[in-house]
């Protein structure tokens, strides 16, 4: 099954959430929560995440995860994740209990596809100090891709992991997860690349950038989607395609800030001051710049066809 038959059946049965040019939404993806080890690629940005889930909660945005929020492949018990990010996850459940938080499944969490998996896990947890239970995300629902529609021109921005259609992540998902708990997750302390991964393998990445674009050349969509790590702004010729990039990064995170009708690309890092003091600051690496420059006619599509 190919990417833009992929991509097309998770348009069918995306979430459809109205917005306008007052709606405030930021997206990461790609944040692969681990425990906190050796080999867990978020530890080192956790306070940057942090620091700017804070500012974003403050500023009243709506959270988008894209996917691969949970490195579920590595880590197979969700507890000693929530447990090594107890702070994060607060938070997160302060945006969810304020109706601002919508969660998208990844090829690395897509154990969240199960409502089963979901309920037993992020509906509650374990509280260590209170000893006792306490809520996170009651009655979550995790889906596979979302709409953003605007209320006004009915216009649409699709939102979805990526890894539709990629064959060893998608098809063969479980063979990958498997290899990459029990083989790759060692490997990759010392060095070793993942050749399943498109963040570590550029033809692969280009392979399924070229399929995002000639899916969005078709049927005249705007796309926003993770799973390479390579941070996209649309393009010179108006193509509508936006990738929010990572969590992992050596030196930062980035996303994609929607706000007041205009998108851009940011990065928060940590980076000194005239006076030497460590800082984590915002840098708007693209845009801001109107959403409707990228925004096709409204329209659903009207069948699935895989041209």
């Amino acid at each position: 099954m190919n990417t833009m038959k992929r991509l097309t059946e998770a348009y069918g049965k995306a979430l459809e959430i109205p917005f306008n040019d007052q709606s405030k939404f930021i997206l990461f993806s790609d944040v692969h929560r681990g425990d906190n080890s050796i080999s867990d690629e978020f530890a080192h940005n956790q306070n940057i995440y942090f620091h700017a889930m804070n500012h974003y909660y403050n500023e009243g945005f709506t959270y988008i995860e894209v996917g691969d929020g949970d490195e579920l492949w590595e880590h197979s018990a969700f507890k000693y994740i929530i447990r090594a990010y107890g702070d994060v996850y607060s938070l997160l459940s302060r945006f969810y209990m304020d109706k601002r938080f919508y969660m998208l499944y990844g090829n690395h969490n897509l154990d969240l596809k199960n409502e089963k998996y979901v309920k037993e896990n992020l509906f509650k947890y374990y509280d260590i100090y209170e000893n006792e239970f306490d809520f996170l995300f009651p009655d979550l629902k995790v889906y596979e891709s979302i709409i953003l529609k605007h209320e006004i021109s009915r216009k649409e921005i699709f939102m979805v992991h990526g890894h539709q259609g990629d064959f060893l992540n998608d098809q063969l998902w479980p063979i990958t997860k498997y290899l990459n708990r029990h083989l790759w997750h060692y490997f990759h302390i010392v060095g070793f690349r993942n050749p399943s991964s498109p963040s570590k393998n550029m033809h692969k990445c280009h392979k399924i950038e070229k399929n995002y674009s000639k899916w969005i050349k078709i049927y005249q969509k705007m796309l926003i989607v993770g799973h390479t790590h390579r941070p996209k702004f649309g393009g010179k010729n108006g193509e509508s395609y936006f990738n929010t990039g990572s969590c992992v990064f050596p030196l930062g995170i980035t996303g994609i800030e929607i706000e007041n009708g205009m998108i851009s690309l940011v990065k928060w890092n940590i980076r000194p001051d005239e006076k030497g003091s460590l800082n984590v600051l915002r840098n708007v690496l693209k845009g801001p710049e109107p959403l409707d420059d990228y925004m096709y006619k409204a329209g659903k599509i009207s069948a699935i066809e895989v041209k």
